[in-house]
């Protein structure tokens, strides 16, 4: 299984990115697909996740109400709405996938990271 991110960027406080993820291999072996971040100096953290079939879906508190996360089955592809983002928010994510029962993990398959960065 292989994962794509892309979509970040620069964007003041207040703004919107859209993240992608594309998923390519043997993608019917995931359970589950999420969006983690790492920021400077801090340990990685789930940030929202997704079930691919039913589309159940987990946020952390810190982005309630603020993130969205969807999947476009047909299209293996899998997206992080942000808005409203904040300087905090600024990290680099990652989106993830596992074969696990359970949004929360542990993750399997890991892409590559995409650069958040939220100016104040």
């Amino acid at each position: 299984v292989q994962l794509q991110a892309s979509g970040g960027g620069l964007v003041q406080a207040g703004g919107s990115l859209r993240l992608s993820c594309t998923v390519s291999g043997r993608t019917f072996s995931t359970y589950a697909r999420g969006w983690f971040r790492q920021a400077p100096g801090k340990d990685r953290e789930i940030v929202a996740a997704i079930t691919w079939g039913a589309g159940a879906t987990y946020y952390a508190d810190s982005v309630k109400g603020r993130f969205t996360i969807s999947r476009d089955v047909a299209k293996t592809t899998m997206y992080l709405q942000m808005n409203s983002l904040k300087p905090e928010d600024t990290a680099v994510y990652y989106c993830a996938a596992t074969k696990n029962a359970g949004l929360l993990g542990p993750y399997n398959y890991w892409g590559q990271g995409t650069q958040v960065t939220v100016s104040s």
